[in-house]
């Protein structure tokens, strides 16, 4: 064989993926090119070339392959296998105290914890999962629990690695933000005036707007983008201790990590770190919002466990929002789905935080009554949280002479009826439930996924069809029929069909989905759950009163009563029948035995280390299936531990008071699983 034989096709093209993706790295995550565009594209087309004539051989992780086409029909969904969560705000100095306070007595620890605090970026939040290293799936957070999947678009991205760097596990899922650099956002916006386009808003929008393209794809913007990646959950290798381990890993395995994260030994390092950050926060590259305070250790984090919303052991550590000042120009009402009235503050455009805000919510009377808020006044503007627009205060000296104090009014805007204000609440509220306003609202709250989740009745339909009284109430949506259908403005026969088909398929639900399906106030998806496992079906709920209810573990006395009153309403009870008897059915369930019943009945368990295969939240219910109580702290009352590995105090404090101490195996048998 001769020495200076061209390489066998495969192998060059492998030889210039890898050179390719290093160039990449080098300009877009270290700013540092070694080679021009001009080199970088002839590298390219060479390896195109390659590709062209032997298409069996293309590099799995080739600079082509991200290129690919949009999906013709939209985002398919993507369920989330551990569920994408929020995190707990703190605002200030003696919040993020508090938290630490909270993590270590349920922890049972006096001595300091170490966190590691990371820049909180302002940006879109996705999952990405690696098959046997290699990407296979980008989905966006979604609700937490079902994302879309925006793979041909986040392919495009350069900073997000095509196949991982060095060893890892089967299936690997990186967690980790999508922001949009402020350099590159502002060229994007000369760039966009100069073809006469609209600029965008902020860099946030800009980066989650990318994600979500369909058509016309912008590449121009989807290259622009950056992936900062912050999670690893699942396929975490064993060994590692802390978070600071976890952004080294990522960092090793091709990702670019926030370079301004620190380990804080205690509470009062990070506060100093975070007004380090809040110092430098317009200097960064990216927008941030606040800091990211996180318990440094793995084994704490699994012991401390995760609520239904947000992690125990993370906490957002957000930065006073900016402000500005404008003219409220009108005062409006709206009503909304629980029939509430809310005045709503018109205001002149103004740019707050990098978003135009033109409406803020004045929330209730009482709100407006305190800031004396009137039309005409300059005002004060805030995005709360950086997120949601409020009126701060009223600028006086700036104000009109004869203005008025606005009130209320006292009939519905909407519908003309009398409106009411309980003695104990501080909204004011439209009394009449056929309301066109909650009817609406209402409408569109049956049809959401958490509920029926009824395919084909988007908000325009629902205008119409309380616009023309093809709906009249809740359970009208199903009497619907063919002819009344094929009547309305760009419905036609498919339409018509689609829609009737996802009514017939949403008839066969669940009851926790037709609890929140009926708009009962203070019932959403959690309360629901709870109900529909205490209860097993609707009968027995119907005939439960508030003390009944409020034995429900997690029903408090507000929930309890708003659930009683919401079914002793003969209004209510016949909608209810009505649509059972329009076919809305589910599947009845044996209810979970009341405390102290079942076989583990009258036995306090409590939960500490890791579960091989088995998550806390998994074994708790398993648990309180059969009888059994699950608690946080170990006392003399406990009658089991159940320790996983990297077990902290708790296994100790057990062991001193005598507890009964249970590996999974034990467990598992004493499931009877």
């Amino acid at each position: 064989m001769s020495a200076d034989r061209d390489p066998p096709p495969r192998a060059r093209m492998q030889a210039l993926a890898d050179e390719l993706n290093r160039h990449a790295r080098l300009y877009y995550l270290e700013d540092a090119p070694e080679i021009s565009d001009a080199d970088y594209d002839r590298l390219f087309r060479e390896l195109q070339a390659l590709e062209n004539t032997h298409p069996e051989a293309t590099p799995s992780d080739s600079p082509s392959r991200r290129v690919g086409a949009p999906p013709a029909d939209g985002f398919s969904e993507v369920e989330h296998r551990l569920p994408m969560l929020s995190l707990d705000n703190a605002m200030d100095a003696d919040e993020i105290r508090a938290f630490d306070e909270r993590v270590r007595r349920m922890l049972e620890r006096e001595a300091p914890l170490a966190y590691v605090i990371e820049p909180k970026l302002d940006g879109a939040g996705v999952e990405l999962v690696y098959q046997e290293g290699e990407l296979a799936v980008c989905a966006t957070r979604g609700d937490g629990r079902v994302g879309e999947d925006v793979t041909a678009n986040l392919r495009r991205c350069h900073s997000i690695p095509l196949r991982l760097q060095g060893d890892s596990a089967a299936r690997v899922s990186v967690r980790g933000e999508v922001v949009l650099p402020i350099a590159r956002f502002e060229r994007l916006n000369e760039d966009r005036l100069e073809r006469d386009l609209e600029a965008f808003a902020n860099p946030r929008n800009a980066a989650a707007g990318a994600l979500r393209q369909l058509h016309d794809i912008d590449l121009a913007r989807l290259r622009a983008l950056e992936f900062r990646a912050y999670a690893v959950r699942e396929g975490l290798p064993g060994g590692l201790e802390g978070q600071s381990d976890v952004l080294r890993l990522l960092a090793d395995w091709g990702f670019r990590v926030s370079e301004d994260h620190h380990l804080c030994p205690d509470v009062e390092a990070v506060i100093e770190k975070h007004e380090a950050l809040l110092a430098l926060r317009n200097q960064l590259p990216v927008e941030i919002d606040g800091s990211v305070v996180k318990v440094e250790s793995l084994a704490l984090q699994a012991e401390l466990g995760e609520l239904s919303r947000s992690p125990r052991w993370a906490i957002a550590y957000k930065f006073p929002p900016s402000q500005e000042t404008t003219v409220v120009r009108a005062i409006e009402v709206q009503v909304g789905r629980t029939g509430a009235l809310t005045p709503v503050a018109k205001l002149e455009a103004v740019q707050v935080g990098g978003v135009t805000v033109q409406n803020a919510s004045l929330h209730n009377q009482d709100e407006v009554e305190r800031k004396d808020v009137r039309v005409g006044d300059t005002v004060v503007v805030q995005r709360a949280g950086d997120v949601i627009p409020q009126v701060v205060k009223v600028v006086t000296s700036q104000r009109p002479s004869r203005t008025r104090r606005f009130r209320l009014p006292k009939r519905c805007p909407v519908c003309r009826s009398t409106v009411v204000r309980l003695e104990d609440e501080a909204v004011t509220r439209c009394p009449n439930l056929d309301c066109p306003a909650q009817l609406k609202n209402n409408l569109r709250h049956l049809a959401s996924r958490s509920a029926f989740d009824i395919e084909g009745l988007g908000e325009k339909l629902v205008e119409q069809l309380v616009e023309e009284q093809l709906v009249a109430r809740l359970s009208d949506v199903f009497a619907l029929e063919r002819e009344s259908l094929e009547g309305l403005e760009r419905m036609g026969e498919k339409s018509a069909s689609n829609l009737l088909a996802g009514l017939e398929r949403s008839r066969a639900t669940t009851l926790a989905r037709f609890l929140i399906a009926l708009g009962i106030r203070h019932v959403g998806e959690t309360v629901a759950q709870q109900l529909a496992r205490h209860f097993g079906d609707l009968d027995p709920l119907l005939a439960a009163d508030q003390e009944s209810l409020e034995a429900v573990e997690g029903i408090g006395p507000t929930i309890a009563e708003s659930v009683a009153r919401f079914f002793a309403d003969t209004r209510n009870r016949a909608e209810v029948e009505r649509l059972r008897e329009l076919g809305v059915r589910w599947e009845k369930s044996a209810p979970a035995p009341p405390r102290g019943e079942g076989p583990l009945g009258g036995k306090t368990f409590v939960l500490t280390g890791t579960l091989v295969d088995l998550p806390r939240s998994r074994a708790k219910q398993r648990i309180e299936a059969l009888g059994g109580v699950v608690t946080s702290a170990v006392s003399k009352k406990t009658d089991y531990l159940v320790a996983g590995a990297e077990a902290g105090t708790k296994l100790e404090k057990a062991r001193k008071l005598g507890v009964e101490i249970l590996d999974q195996a034990a467990l598992t048998e004493l499931l009877g699983d």
